[in-house]
């Protein structure tokens, strides 16, 4: 008798990446990048996160769509994640909007996104396709969401985050019974429904959806045909089997990947520039929610072949020094303070400047005597000597971008601007 080969779901699977919006809640930093190609955490881009997990849960075909100024988030997925080996049954397709259903179209929501490329998930041939947005920082094992999915027999299995119910407001909502099958769907309710038997707790979508593909494939052909849709999964298709009665929710609780330094589900959205610091800056806490030196689940990304850092003098107020900080490959430290900081490969500083609570990215530069507290500084960013940021938040408004929250995010055009003004 021949023996049966026991699969993982997650190898009959194939993992489709949203990865098209701009994020424009980040200003200035997605002006040349769209949001999931954001740096994040010292050498990561946000984008790495939804795709390591999906490596690490055991799925070996995916494909990323791209669509705003997509050149940066492409560049980096050709340079970091082309490991995948086609004789191995492995691939990872970048899929741009191209215009290939009509000359006229590019991807007109989310789901016309998958539409526009069934051809190529027929290819891949699997059972199952999971649909992930490429915006978000989080650790979760696939594998458990599929199987539950597999199990449920449900249309759709939603991914869904637990949040107080005064919080959920600001998401889409999922109303379930004691099964977990979502009895409504709510678009950022004033009202959001408690989780039965969690008084206090809401369901909150992660809009991360696991379909069988057959079952998608023709939804999507009968959505594309509806003049009245504006194709896109969370305002079109989803609502549409909750009515239904197909979908079932998925609790991140059961599948989020932790360490043992932290047990606590985590789970971000850093879609604006006060989130974007504050969840930087929080990894360098003493044990942070988030654990990036965690082996066991590692976050892959492109890694760049650098020295390491070196830091430099050794006198009174000319110390290279970094507190409470974390500092990339290939950055020279040359005199200056830092404090409670994230800084990315290759930054440099020099004597007599001072950072505190700065998130640098790659290749940023600190002239001397310069004072920067609670900033942003954007890619290749050249601060001069002496500029003093986060001490005067109206003069600084003059010149950069303050938020909400008192984060200064500097670009090299607002520098640019700035000097041109002073002379």
């Amino acid at each position: 008798m021949k023996a049966k080969v026991n699969q993982r779901l997650a190898s009959k699977s194939m993992a489709f990446v949203l990865a098209g919006g701009r994020g424009s809640r980040l200003k200035e930093l997605t002006d040349r990048r769209a949001k999931p190609a954001v740096y994040f955490g010292g050498k990561t881009r946000i984008i790495d996160f939804a795709l390591s997990n999906a490596y690490n849960s055991g799925i070996r075909k995916m494909a990323v769509a791209t669509q705003y100024k997509a050149h940066s988030l492409i560049r980096h997925l050709q340079r970091g994640w082309t490991f995948f080996r086609a004789e191995r049954n492995e691939y990872l397709d970048i899929l741009p909007a191209s215009q290939r259903v009509d000359e006229h179209r590019w991807y007109l929501g989310t789901a016309d996104a998958v539409t526009q490329n069934i051809d190529i998930v027929d290819s891949y041939d699997v059972e199952y396709v999971l649909i992930l947005a490429g915006d978000h920082i989080y650790k979760m094992d696939y594998e458990v969401m599929i199987q539950q999915h597999a199990e449920s027999g449900a249309d759709v299995t939603v991914g869904c985050l637990t949040v107080p119910q005064k919080e959920a407001s600001a998401f889409g909502v999922m109303a379930v019974d004691e099964s977990r099958k979502i009895t409504d769907f709510l678009e950022k309710p004033a009202n959001p429904p408690e989780m039965p038997g969690n008084p206090g707790m809401s369901l909150a979508s992660m809009g991360i959806y696991v379909f069988r593909w057959d079952y998608l494939r023709a939804l999507l052909l009968a959505d594309a045909e509806n003049p009245k849709s504006s194709h896109d999964f969370g305002h079109d298709l989803i609502p549409d089997i909750v009515a239904r009665g197909g979908a079932m929710a998925h609790l991140f609780d059961d599948s989020c990947v932790t360490s043992g330094e932290n047990e606590k589900p985590y789970w971000r959205d850093v879609g604006t520039i006060d989130s974007f610091h504050s969840t930087n800056v929080a990894l360098t806490e003493f044990t942070p929610e988030l654990d990036i030196f965690d082996q066991s689940w590692p976050v892959w990304t492109y890694s760049e072949i650098t020295p390491p850092t070196k830091f430099i003098h050794d006198e009174e107020g000319r110390r290279g020094s970094a507190i409470s900080s974390m500092v990339a490959g290939g950055c020279i430290i040359s005199g200056t303070e830092v404090r409670e900081s994230l800084l990315f490969t290759g930054c440099r500083t020099h004597s007599y400047a001072e950072l505190f609570q700065v998130v640098a990215l790659p290749n940023s530069v600190v002239n001397r005597s310069a004072i920067l507290k609670r900033v942003v500084l954007d890619h290749g960013v050249v601060v001069p000597e002496g500029l003093v940021v986060g001490e005067d938040p109206e003069e600084d408004a003059k010149w950069f971008r303050v938020s909400e929250g008192g984060v200064t995010l500097i670009t090299q055009r607002m520098l640019d601007l700035r000097a041109d003004k002073l002379g």
